[in-house]
């Protein structure tokens, strides 16, 4: 059930309204050494989290007439210079492609080089009308490779990051293609070329958890479609946790980070601030790092104490499940004072027995329904508790949705049951 993935590693504010991106960033003292740390000096890691830094929270919904104008023709054809620089590629272009669609399917990863004409080709030349998202780092382009496989292209400032990455870089980019999952966003390649940095991704198509849940889309999550969800982004997060080769924290898991298919399918995107977890076998507890995250997500142990767990992801899961089960923003400043951390206020209703009152007013009140408010809730308490040794694991999240699934679809009628759940009948399977 679980596939496999690694990534890299800084503070986010509000949810974005676009997936690759976070809308501002937040960023707390740093403290960078521990005892039982992971090196900070490894050259591997200094690499990606200086690439890291230079994609992640950074893409935005674009400003009206903020788009810079490329010139851009109806032709796919790359201008000149890209023309050139393929030609020259094996010297100053880098970069690895791996794609599960059509006719990439079976290649093995990093086995199939990016140019930038091909980039130009996939953008027509970086065209303002592809662009999907911007923000302080960079721009984001929906692109269509040669093979037909439509994606999303990350596109750093050229004033972000100047510095050759070296051979090292190369070696992690290549671990991140190897690792995937199905409630992940596919990594396909990364590619240098002189001054550009470029970052390609699966593009999913159905916007974000946030948007859904802010009803930008045409129809209302239902219950039984938020659980699926919750699912799904549990599996992704215990697959990140326990099943790569070295464990990985997300640091930002949230609800503009949630991307979903036409079949509501989740997928976990914005892998910018993720960081390798403390190496157990060799002693280590955890990570000691500058915290990095998003505002109403951040787990309050490691903002007091800069180290760094799974434990961590949890707690940020359990805000993504009050969201889920209210429909409200992690902080809601314009809402009465007692209300505006949302997972506080939903904690206490659910402590004093007025759970009930938290329930997204979108959603039909019925048995079912509360059922599964009632267990939403008090699972989200346990990921919330104020020390991270309280906290249950991804994988027994995991376990105990799956269970709170089951006796919801026990409990429902027929024909109350989520209209959605026949759609992703093929790809949501009880194991």
């Amino acid at each position: 059930m679980f596939g496999r993935r690694t990534p890299n590693a800084d503070v986010r504010s509000t949810p974005d309204r676009f997936a690759f991106s976070p809308s501002s960033t937040y960023s707390a003292a740093s403290s960078t050494v521990s005892s039982k740390s992971r090196s900070g000096n490894n050259p591997v890691a200094v690499a990606v989290r200086s690439i890291a830094d230079a994609f992640s929270g950074c893409f935005m919904p674009p400003e009206p007439d903020a788009s810079k104008s490329y010139g851009v023709s109806g032709d796919l054809r790359a201008p000149s210079v890209a023309s050139k620089a393929s030609r020259n590629s094996s010297e100053r272009t880098r970069g690895i492609y791996v794609s599960s669609y059509n006719s990439m399917q079976d290649r093995e990863p990093g086995s199939v080089t990016f140019t930038m004409e091909e980039i130009y080709a996939a953008t027509r030349n970086f065209s303002p009308s592809f662009k999907i998202g911007q923000g302080g780092f960079g721009t984001v382009y929906k692109g269509r490779l040669a093979d037909g496989t439509v994606v999303a292209v990350k596109r750093a400032k050229k004033s972000v990051y100047d510095k050759h990455l070296g051979v090292e870089f190369q070696s992690e980019i290549r671990t991140l293609a190897r690792v995937e999952h199905l409630n992940l966003v596919k990594f396909y390649g990364f590619l240098e070329h002189e001054d550009e940095r470029i970052v390609v991704v699966e593009y999913v198509p159905n916007g974000t958890l946030r948007e859904h849940l802010d009803c930008m889309h045409s129809s209302i999550l239902d219950v039984a479609a938020r659980l699926d969800i919750a699912i799904d982004v549990a599996h992704a997060v215990t697959y990140l946790h326990v099943y790569t080769d070295h464990p990985i924290i997300h640091r930002d898991i949230k609800s503009s980070n949630i991307l979903l298919t036409e079949n509501f399918r989740a997928k976990v995107a914005d892998f910018g601030f993720a960081r390798l977890a403390a190496d157990t076998d060799s002693g280590e507890t955890h990570v000691s790092t500058q915290v990095k995250g998003t505002a109403g997500y951040l787990d309050p142990e490691y903002l007091r104490t800069y180290q760094l767990t799974e434990k961590s992801d949890v707690y940020s899961f359990g805000v993504l499940l009050v969201e889920l089960i209210t429909g409200r923003r992690p902080i809601e400043p314009k809402r009465e004072l007692m209300e505006r951390i949302t997972a506080r206020w939903a904690m206490k209703k659910f402590t004093e027995g007025d759970a009930i009152t938290t329930l997204d007013p979108r959603l039909e009140r019925t048995d079912p329904t509360n059922f599964v408010l009632e267990k939403i809730l008090e699972l989200a308490l346990q990921c919330l508790a104020p020390h991270r040794r309280s906290r249950p694991s991804m994988r027994r999240c995991a376990e105990i949705l799956w269970g709170i699934r089951k006796d919801y679809r026990e409990l429902s009628p027929p024909d109350f049951r989520s209209s959605s759940r026949s759609e992703r009948s093929t790809s949501v399977r009880e194991e």
